[in-house]
């Protein structure tokens, strides 16, 4: 399986992504690809968004070399899980403007099952074990982001499944 896993402050080109996906192998049949925005907006402890809560921008911080090694072993998770030919992970770190992308996760397999699938597994489990910081800055004064409860229970439904 090939696997590519970068993190970066550049942007990425999420059509040759794609590509290099599609040409992995003769025998890929199906390619997903998720690419991550920057929102304009921070949800409130309520759950609610509104420009009352629109950001300048959001910061993402990591610790090299951990963090790479954590994608690695949900990548691993993953290909235990499904029957994957290639995939990719790339999520930017540093200052990223609203609208910009963050973060790519792009799989290749020879049915669309265990791609749809595979790709929606590790972005679930990309939001809630990769180590990264986050902190968003609005109207001159930054504060971090706590994680959210629905990417946790996002990412519990692959645990009950694997019970399953």
């Amino acid at each position: 399986m090939t696997v590519r896993i970068r993190i970066q402050q550049q942007d990425f080109d999420l059509a040759e992504e794609y590509q290099l996906l599609r040409q992995t192998d003769s025998v890929v049949g199906a390619v997903v690809t998720f690419a991550g925005l920057v929102r304009d907006f921070e949800v409130s402890a309520e759950g609610h968004d509104s420009l009352a809560n629109s950001i300048d921008s959001l910061s993402l911080q990591h610790y090299p070399g951990m963090t790479e090694s954590l994608l690695e072993k949900i990548v691993e998770q993953a290909n235990e899980r499904w029957n994957l030919i290639a995939t990719t992970v790339i999520h930017r770190v540093g200052d990223l403007a609203p609208r910009e992308q963050i973060v790519l996760v792009g799989v290749a397999s020879q049915h669309r099952a265990d791609a749809f699938e595979a790709a929606q597994f590790l972005m679930d489990y990309l939001k809630t074990q990769a180590t990264f910081w986050k902190s968003v800055s609005r109207n001159g004064e930054q504060r971090w982001i706590e994680s959210k409860a629905s990417d946790q229970h996002a990412a519990r439904r692959w645990e009950r499944a694997a019970d399953e």
